[in-house]
């Protein structure tokens, strides 16, 4: 099993900066892919970035040009680099990996934008 650790959600205003952290640790295998999804209120929960061991990243289209993402391999942990926040930002951040034939995810950070 796997355990993820979700960490840096914060209320800001628009506009402002945020940096996600999520680290995981218990797993025995390399991770190939860990991501970050994110679930507003009352909303589906959406993919935001995907990324690949050895420095793939896919990012959901409404956040390129403000969003990036990094990993660190050596440490399984995954960072979600966030600026010029809008409201629509606003939801539970949530780290994942699938592993071992499971999704595995975290309990997630939260991130409040207001104007």
């Amino acid at each position: 099993q796997v355990q993820l650790v979700e960490s840096g959600g914060a209320s800001v205003q628009v506009g402002e900066s945020l940096t996600l952290t999520c680290a995981a640790s218990g797993n025995t295998e390399p991770l190939r892919d860990m991501g970050w999804f994110r679930q507003a209120p009352g909303k589906n929960r959406e993919m935001v970035a995907l990324l690949s061991r050895g420095g793939g990243v896919n990012l959901r289209n409404s956040v390129r040009g403000r969003f990036s993402a990094t990993r660190d391999d050596a440490k399984d942990t995954i960072y979600l680099q966030m600026t010029n926040l809008r409201n629509e930002d606003t939801a539970l951040y949530l780290c994942w990996v699938p592993l071992g034939g499971r999704m595995n995810w975290g309990h997630g950070t939260l991130v409040t934008v207001s104007s």
